[in-house]
């Protein structure tokens, strides 16, 4: 009797410890970070993954962003997946570290001057960008260019390639996909920038007076910290090379996905983070749990044709191609 008596009690309380895994959180359409079910949304794979590891379901609403904080502030929502950090949203919200960053990339035609480090530089020039893409003040507030919206970049690529816009402002992981599945394109039409106008580190961000919400964070870090060396990154974002610090020695890694690193060492890879108190070293290799230090110390088993060995699902990028 005492035992049925136990379970009983025992019942409602492991009840409703299943439900506080699960984080009702809101995101705007964003891409190609968040986007609708069925879309791609990179950053919302990464922050369901990340928090799956650690026993938390995200229960995830798209809505105008406006919306979102709304319903943060009104408790109808525990917090959001992609949120910038400002000082304000710190008094209420506990965040993650950074897993991914929002950067902007200034694109222009082939022979276009693309080495303008801010939109002041860029005096009476048309620059296209997305509709209520989150931008930030300091593109916005900007008098001296002029800014075009479109519905997407593929609209503003025919803008661009029209001479109807001068440049157009793309997010770099757009532009990863660009130089690994159509270098020629770039080669032949566009000019791309060296350096970003503006940098963002997203993160997933929760209520601070959640149970265990520190813990929820703690774990979620934890797991993103793993998932960018054990190839989940690179499968999320489709990528056969991602840079990142591995080993936490401030030294990033070009880590790639799977055991196929190509026949020559890559010229192209997506850099998770732009932190710069991270040395950057491109001759270092994270390959099968192992970091070698030059092209020429990775053994020969691993430099197989890419296209014949690798384990990137290109034909789901594809869906971030753009036609030319």
């Amino acid at each position: 009797m005492k035992k049925l008596l136990l379970l009983f009690f025992t019942l409602p309380v492991l009840f409703l410890y299943s439900q506080d895994q699960n984080l009702k959180l809101a995101a705007e359409i964003w891409p190609p970070f968040s986007n609708v079910k069925g879309e791609k949304g990179f950053a919302l794979e990464i922050v369901r993954e990340g928090l799956l590891r650690g026993g938390v379901e995200m229960k995830l609403t798209i809505i105008e962003f406006d919306a979102v904080m709304d319903g943060i502030n009104s408790h109808t929502y525990q917090g959001s997946p992609t949120l910038w950090k400002t000082a304000d949203r710190e008094n209420y919200l506990l965040y993650s570290e950074p897993y991914l960053e929002n950067r902007l990339i200034l694109v222009g035609r082939k022979g276009s001057d693309v080495s303008a480090k801010s939109l002041k530089e860029l005096k009476d020039k048309r620059i296209a960008i997305i509709s209520g893409y989150a931008y930030g003040a300091s593109v916005y507030s900007t008098l001296d260019a002029i800014l075009i919206p479109g519905k997407n970049d593929q609209e503003n690529l025919e803008k661009l390639l029209t001479f109807k816009t001068d440049y157009m402002l793309v997010d770099e992981l757009l532009i990863s996909y660009l130089l690994t599945y159509q270098l020629n394109d770039i080669s032949r039409f566009l000019e791309i920038g060296k350096e970003a106008f503006l940098v963002q580190p997203l993160h997933l961000a929760i209520l601070k007076n959640l149970p265990d919400a520190q813990k929820i964070i703690d774990d979620f870090n934890n797991n993103i910290s793993a998932m960018m060396s054990d190839g989940t990154y690179n499968k999320i974002l489709e990528l056969n090379w991602i840079q990142s610090d591995i080993d936490g020695d401030g030294v990033l890694e070009l880590v790639l996905h799977g055991d196929s690193a190509g026949k020559n060492a890559p010229v192209s890879y997506y850099k998770l983070m732009s932190a710069t108190s991270m040395t950057e070293d491109a001759n270092r290799y994270y390959i099968d749990g192992k970091v070698y230090d030059g092209w020429q110390r990775v053994p020969a088993k691993y430099k197989t044709d890419l296209l014949k060995g690798a384990s990137i699902n290109t034909t789901t990028a594809s869906g971030l191609k753009l036609k030319f």
